[in-house]
């Protein structure tokens, strides 16, 4: 990868008396604007790309906390997702509690070099305490950096918020605890103004102690755009790109926190991505503040496409990490979510039925059952036909080549016909699979011997 030249000019602190809060772009009673200042950026996808993971952070947060043993229990099937690829390479834990912090210990004692356990924290001296106590290596900061929160939540001019973040860089930097700030509501910031001189002060901080320090950009309210040619400070390719020339900011130091307001988080994550950040922060599930975070499991399959392949990652866990939250948690997945809702490699209708019954690349986005362990279903109703009804045979009980029932069985069109009749009764819901297996083993007991000879 090729490595960007630090800008020559040096952008000094912009210590307003008054907050910039963009008011042409965030008017507030109308929806946001994108404005274009038509500034095209290269596109430099880095080496070495990979996902962090925020689900015991901003994932816990909203929604009801999760027990301890869910922890490490979630904590082990990242592990086990991972597989020692190190393509999901960190995880950041709450603090706050005992239940947190005995959670947190366990896991760090799990001994796994992926997922890396991490901390966050606000701040402040005293959290900071927590981190030292528990041994932590790394720990995030939230540290706001638009005016909407240096002045209206902080009370505070940028001169001192800066003096404050800092202030708490150095006491982590002094006990040898990587930093990683969290630039919260970055797309709403001043970012010549405030950022790129406070990120370049990290950077000077940086060199003295030789010690990293990552920076997060928090896309706090999902107000970021990938589109070329977009202006600051809503630019998701002018951010990550302003850091890296203006800031000097190496992209293994880079990482993207993206929440879906505007259901921009995934294609936002990956222009990071695209743009020079190594890191993109996620939650499983995509679960989080308002509308969510990044789904882990989203990012998985960015990676896949963007690098050509998962390594050795075991993506049979993605189905049982959502099997886990649906029956241990009582987590509810919507039946149409990407690679995890019930219904999303699920065709109803008949022509694509048809299709799957010829083959099933022809509506299957990849072998569904292959990578997740989740073949390739076929729901029956009024307007399956003979190919919907041999397509659900097939895909439910996994027939394979001279296997397969051909939708000209006549037996095909006696179920058919029991089920033309559900619907000429008044029915107006699908048809169950166990109603279908009953019609399978009156019709067709070979075929349920047959599974069954499978399962032993």
């Amino acid at each position: 990868m090729k490595s960007l030249r630090k800008s020559s000019y040096e952008h000094c602190l912009q210590n307003v008396g008054t907050p910039n809060l963009y008011k042409d772009i965030f008017p507030y009673s109308e929806v946001p604007k994108v404005n274009f200042n038509q500034i095209q950026v290269p596109m430099d996808l880095p080496e070495n790309i990979w996902i962090t993971d925020t689900t015991f952070r901003d994932g816990q947060q909203s929604m009801p906390p999760y027990a301890a043993e869910q922890i490490i229990r979630i904590f082990d099937y990242l592990h086990k997702l991972d597989n020692n690829s190190g393509i999901i390479r960190q995880t950041e834990f709450f603090l706050y509690t005992e239940k947190d912090r005995k959670a947190a210990q366990v896991c760090m004692e799990r001994g796994y070099k992926f997922p890396e356990v991490t901390s966050w924290i606000r701040a402040n001296k005293e959290d900071f305490k927590l981190v030292k106590e528990m041994g932590i290596k790394e720990t995030g900061m939230l540290m706001s950096c638009s005016d909407y929160h240096i002045f209206k939540k902080l009370n505070k001019t940028r001169q001192q918020a800066m003096d404050m973040y800092l202030s708490i860089v150095e006491e982590a930097l002094n006990n040898g605890i990587h930093p990683r700030c969290h630039l919260e509501d970055i797309t709403r910031a001043d970012f010549y103004g405030f950022v790129v001189p406070f990120v370049n002060k990290l950077m000077e901080l940086s060199k003295q102690s030789n010690i990293p320090i990552k920076i997060r950009a928090c896309d706090t309210l999902g107000l970021g755009v990938p589109y070329s040619g977009a202006s600051l400070p809503r630019s998701v390719q002018g951010l990550i790109h302003g850091l890296r020339t203006n800031c000097g900011v190496p992209s293994e130091m880079i990482e993207w926190h993206g929440h879906n307001d505007f259901y921009a988080v995934v294609s936002n994550s990956s222009t990071a991505w695209l743009y020079g950040a190594s890191s993109i922060n996620t939650s499983l599930l995509g679960i989080g503040e308002r509308t969510g975070n990044c789904p882990l499991e989203a990012m998985i399959f960015e990676y896949a496409q963007l690098k050509g392949s998962t390594g050795n990652m075991n993506l049979h866990v993605i189905t049982e990490l959502a099997q886990y939250f649906k029956k241990e948690m009582n987590y509810n997945i919507p039946e149409r979510t990407p690679f995890v809702g019930s219904q999303f490699n699920v065709t109803r209708a008949g022509i694509h039925a048809d299709g799957i019954l010829k083959d099933e690349e022809i509506y299957n986005i990849f072998d569904t059952d292959k990578i997740l362990d989740r073949p390739v279903v076929v729901a029956v109703n009024q307007y399956s036909g003979l190919a919907g009804i041999a397509a659900w045979i097939n895909t439910y009980y996994r027939l394979k080549d001279d296997e397969k029932v051909d939708k000209k069985d006549p037996r095909v069109g006696e179920i058919r016909e029991w089920v033309e009749e559900q619907y000429k009764e008044g029915r107006t819901t699908i048809i169950g699979n166990n109603e279908l297996e009953l019609m399978v083993e009156k019709y067709m007991p070979e075929i349920l011997k047959k599974s069954e000879t499978k399962a032993s």
